[in-house]
């Protein structure tokens, strides 16, 4: 037989085939980034000439900055991630210049343009954040080894959530004490902390699964566990009312909790621990609305939040209504970047940053923005769901959900669909600790998407 027909012949069963496209991945993403800088740089602009009727060199520098920031990482993921998903790094790069877009509007609002103002200091967190996933990507090689370190993960990530509250560095901010100083700088270790509890509960299902999975009773129609494997679980939802109660933030606990939550369906495709889960907190929050006035005031906010007696309470529901208003203000198509009143609102570059954008961007721009944020998701979740290895199935659809349930607690806080709590918009609101989590989350799934792609397949 000869060389020619031999090339034509399907590869026989057990041969091992690598599907390698490295150049046409990074020249896709070099494309995508190109429009995300053409994006943010406009939105840059328009906001400086809607507001001031000029456009000023500095603001171009602060997109160019960005733009350069983003190349860095392109650059290097064409030496050490080359096989990477080609679409996550440009919707974190125009999530991020569209949050700065918004905290820039604030700052002209409030007449605070120079180099102590919110923008410039949110500039100088994304480069310390993009700096930290050019060092993930190069220092990370492969993810699996991070599985190695499963209860190093959970010990760091446990000391971050106490951190908060310990003596002298310890912060309360907005009623909720889950910041630290130091020095002029403040950082929410919580930020952090939740990657880590996602490569420690990743780590840990992988080794316990068959016993969550296989093990356990039926009872009306659900699978339950044996009581010691209700251990985990337990302990989760432990240090998510102790969240509750001594930090007193709501919307973090939801996080922890519901971030193990969808790891351990994941892991062992039960319903009954959704089941289980969701009697848990809403018992857990039940009692925290009758015991604790600050979560129970958080939800007469929501239901009641035009009534005169709550809207002008101190810690009423002034803030919640105000952004209301900015997002009716802004209708279909939005005031125009520039044109709109966000500083009518309360903490608007934070909190309410996405008053602040609806408002002048419209129901269409918000619209825009959650499809990105589904973009984002739904690529973290074909990552994991594309890898042959449990860990980083287990650890991308964590990451990812992750960034989805603050998507949609905050949102659904603004739009009163849920009640208010304390989380920040990733990629969009300003802060550090915020934004330096998001970005290294987007370094993990570029890193676990090209392991996944470079890992060896057999064809059968």
């Amino acid at each position: 037989m000869t060389a020619t027909a031999d090339a034509t012949k399907a590869p026989r069963a057990g041969k091992v085939k690598t599907m390698r496209a490295p150049l046409k991945l990074r020249n896709l993403e070099l494309a995508l980034l190109l429009l995300a800088w053409t994006i943010n740089l406009g939105a840059l602009a328009l906001v400086e000439l809607g507001a001031l009727g000029t456009v000023e060199p500095t603001i171009i520098l602060i997109g160019l900055g960005l733009s350069a920031l983003t190349l860095a990482v392109h650059i290097a993921m064409r030496f050490v991630a080359s096989q990477a998903d080609p679409f996550i790094l440009p919707v974190a790069t125009v999530l991020n210049g569209i949050g700065l877009a918004g905290i820039y509007r604030v700052d002209v609002a409030e007449g605070d343009t120079g180099f102590a103002s919110v923008a410039i200091r949110q500039v100088m967190w994304t480069s310390i954040a993009i700096g930290c996933a050019i060092g993930v990507l190069v220092l990370v090689r492969n993810h699996r080894i991070l599985q190695r370190y499963t209860y190093i993960a959970m010990f760091v990530g446990v000391v971050l959530l106490l951190l908060p509250m310990l003596p002298g560095i310890g912060q309360e901010i907005s009623g909720a004490r889950v910041w630290i100083g130091i020095g002029p700088f403040s950082f929410q270790p919580g930020e952090i902390a939740k990657i880590a509890l996602a490569i420690f509960f990743a780590g840990y299902l992988v080794t316990r699964r068959d016993s969550l999975a296989i093990v356990g009773r039926k009872f009306l129609g659900l699978q339950l566990p044996r009581l010691r494997d209700l251990g985990p679980i337990l302990v989760i939802w432990a240090l998510a009312m102790s969240v509750i109660v001594f930090q007193r933030d709501l919307g973090t606990a939801l996080l922890y909790f519901g971030l193990f939550l969808v790891m351990i369906y994941v892991a062992t495709g039960r319903f009954s621990w959704i089941f289980i889960g969701l009697v848990l907190f809403g018992t857990g929050a039940f009692f925290a609305s009758r015991t604790l006035n600050y979560v129970e005031g958080r939800i007469n906010n929501w239901l009641d939040a035009f009534n005169p007696a709550v809207y002008d309470a101190d810690g009423g529901s002034y803030q919640l209504v105000q952004g209301l208003f900015g997002l009716a203000n802004g209708g279909i198509i939005g005031t125009g970047l520039g044109q709109g009143r966000p500083d009518l609102t309360p903490v608007p570059q934070s909190d309410y940053i996405i008053a602040t954008l609806g408002e002048e961007l419209g129901l269409i721009g918000v619209f825009c923005i959650l499809a990105l944020y589904l973009l984002f998701v739904s690529r973290g979740l074909r990552i994991g769901f594309a890898g042959q290895d449990d860990f980083g199935k287990l650890l991308a659809v964590g990451l990812s959900f992750v960034v989805a349930l603050q998507v949609f607690v905050v949102i659904g806080g603004v739009t009163r669909v849920i009640p208010l709590t304390g989380l920040t918009t990733p990629f969009l609101a300003a802060g550090g600790s915020s934004l330096v989590a998001n970005w290294i989350i987007a370094a993990l799934l570029l890193r676990i998407s090209d392991t996944v792609r470079t890992q060896p397949r057999i064809v059968v």
